[in-house]
């Protein structure tokens, strides 16, 4: 299992375009991609609703765990795209 911590840079926290952007870059890969935000988590993979429903905002950590055999370039391509969108 890869793991990542992040703090979110935008100052809108997390919104529609970038989260639809993350979801759209990381849904080619076979492993299971889990995003924890205070006492909830989701499949990141789920869809563009949960990851809006957990109300991140600026300033805020998260937690991302990435299991399965692609789970290196994942995690890889998980990173990017929060750097490049959040």
């Amino acid at each position: 299992m890869e793991k990542i911590v992040y703090k979110i840079k935008d100052r809108d926290g997390v919104h529609a375009r970038p989260a639809g952007a993350i979801i759209k870059a990381i849904s080619g890969y076979k492993s299971k991609i889990t995003l924890i935000y205070q006492d909830r988590q989701i499949d990141l993979k789920g869809g563009i609703f949960g990851l809006l429903g957990l109300g991140i905002r600026f300033d805020d950590e998260i937690y991302i765990h990435v299991e399965g055999e692609d789970e290196k370039e994942a995690v890889v391509a998980v990173r990017r795209a929060f750097e490049e969108y959040l």
